[in-house]
């Protein structure tokens, strides 16, 4: 099949005028125009960075760990890559502590306009006491710092999967991208706590009948945990005729994250906890992870068609969704255990995927 890579849709770049206004927007407190003539110079070379495409200013000769010695790898792509590593070898050894990371998937806290804490920020933290009792170690993320904390982001996954799997990296290396301001990613850190864990615990509230917005945020640039490239020189760093000849020669589409044990607490108030669990539990069994039990995969209604106000009251009255949450943990301990025992069953892990993708 010949290769055909399809053009046309992305716009020109922007004129110096647009983008001098999408520069100064973020300088708009007149607290900065005493530092006008500084904020010049430093639009000239943020306007030259753009121009001149400077996605990844600092580079380095990949060496002889890659495909393409001389290729210039990012060096920032090239470090979080080292951690990946050195986090997945520290996971395979039998003396490393078993961890287990904890998820807030909600956008609320009293740090923003909400001004009040999440329930899922309560069951998560009522998850976490119960992992440490059983003698796990705990890493919470706590995903609601990404409308509180200054400059933080999880930018979005590009699609690069759907160009050709090649080209979508592990870790991914569409970010930073210098030239266009896309920096200060927070997937860089994640990445790291999800390969050091030896069981994940997702405790998400339900949106609009599904996740919310930081949790598909994380989805979706996990990607590249199912079937990524480890070697962006195999590809001439994003070159998609490369990457689409690589995935038709045949791709093998490792799974990083694979053998985690995992554990989903999902709640709402009106409708659709069961699909957002379901689609949860069908991301992570495809990425290679093994559910911890039916007891490891929760979805309740908190306060069912009460009014919003009440809802943390709700909670506190309803102590049988409480030691629910006490029980997930319970059953994604175990799991832990039993998996680093070589004793958790994960029948036709082995087998031949007749449809791999």
């Amino acid at each position: 099949m010949s290769i055909d890579v399809r053009k046309g849709q992305a716009p020109p770049m922007h004129s110096r005028e647009v983008f001098r206004e999408r520069f100064r927007a973020r300088f708009f407190d007149p607290a900065f125009r005493q530092e006008d003539r500084a904020l010049d110079r430093l639009e000239e070379i943020a306007w030259k960075a753009y121009t001149e495409g400077r996605k990844a200013p600092v580079t380095r000769k990949a060496g002889g760990e890659f495909k393409d010695p001389n290729y210039d790898l990012s060096v920032e792509w090239y470090e979080t890559r080292n951690k990946l590593l050195a986090a997945q070898q520290r996971w395979g050894e039998a003396a490393t502590p078993s961890r287990v990371l904890v998820v807030n998937c909600a956008t609320r806290n009293d740090g923003t306009c909400p001004g009040e804490m999440s329930k899922s920020f309560r069951l998560a933290q009522i998850a976490r006491g119960e992992l440490g009792e059983g003698g796990i170690e705990v890493d919470f993320l706590d995903l609601s710092l990404i409308a509180s904390d200054y400059d933080r982001h999880i930018h979005a996954c590009k699609g690069c999967v759907s160009t050709a799997m090649p080209l979508c990296h592990w870790p991914c290396s569409c970010y930073p991208n210098h030239s266009t301001n896309q920096v200060n990613d927070w997937m860089a850190e994640i990445y790291e706590k999800w390969v050091s864990a030896h069981g994940v615990l997702l405790v998400t509230p339900t949106h609009w009948y599904t996740t919310s917005s930081p949790l598909k945020l994380m989805m979706d640039r996990l990607v590249c945990a199912d079937g990524g490239n480890p070697d962006p020189t195999t590809t001439g760093g994003k070159d998609p005729e490369k990457a689409k000849q690589l995935e038709l020669e045949g791709w093998p589409y490792p799974k990083h994250l694979a053998g985690r044990a995992y554990g989903v607490v999902v709640h709402g108030d009106v409708a659709g906890i069961e699909g957002n669990r379901r689609a949860l539990c069908d991301w992570l069994d495809w990425m290679g992870l093994i559910d911890a039990g039916n007891t490891a995969r929760l979805d309740r209604y908190i306060g069912y068609y009460e009014p919003y106000a009440t809802s943390h009251q709700a909670l506190d009255a309803d102590e049988a969704m409480q030691d629910e949450v006490r029980n997930v943990a319970r059953a994604l301990t175990q799991a832990v255990r039993d998996l680093r025992a070589g004793k958790l069953s994960n029948p036709g892990k082995d087998l031949p995927r007749p449809r791999p993708k």
